[in-house]
């Protein structure tokens, strides 16, 4: 019988399939946990690229139409691709500041979010982003993203992104059916 214990104790073949099993459930933990952490931080940069892209595309004119303007989302949509669209919301407005450096809405359009409305006082803006009698094109975006396995990021998370930008071609874009 004592001779059985001493063999069974330096019998060896099972030791590393003792130890994958144990260390399995951690090494699918940081694996998952980094696929949702890139993913979300890859988000979070698509979504910073879909405002600064919208805005873009709106100062480098002198004027736009509200269709335009929704031609102008749908490529916001196409920046956020692979990822899903349904939960991105889109806006810009054009802002001018009077003489004495008091920043209204000019125009908005937005998707998915309300529009400000024009002639609203905007407040809490960037130092130095808008000079008296200048005009700039705020682009916004809010993005919630929820993670494909809901492990490591258990609740969504809203990534939201603020882009100003000075018209390029002209002092103020304009939009006669904003």
């Amino acid at each position: 019988m004592l001779s059985g214990g001493r063999r069974l104790g330096r019998d060896d073949r099972g030791v590393a399939a003792v130890e994958f099993a144990l260390l399995l459930p951690i090494l699918m933990l940081l694996y998952f946990g980094v696929v949702e952490l890139t993913q979300g931080a890859m988000t979070a940069e698509r979504a910073a690229h879909t405002a600064s892209t919208i805005g873009d595309l709106v100062a480098q004119n002198t004027s736009v139409t509200s269709a335009e303007v929704a031609d102008i989302f749908s490529v916001g949509d196409t920046v956020m691709y692979p990822y899903p669209t349904t939960t991105l919301q889109m806006r810009v407005s054009s802002l001018a500041a009077d003489t004495h450096g008091n920043v209204t809405v000019v125009w908005s359009q937005a998707l998915g979010m309300a529009k400000r409305q024009a002639g609203v006082s905007v407040s809490g803006l960037p130092a130095n982003v808008i000079n008296a009698n200048e005009s700039v094109v705020m682009s916004e975006t809010k993005y919630t993203y929820a993670s494909v396995f809901g492990q490591v990021l258990p609740s969504p998370i809203t990534f939201s992104n603020v882009y100003y930008l000075h018209p390029r071609l002209s002092p103020q874009v304009t939009c006669a059916d904003c």
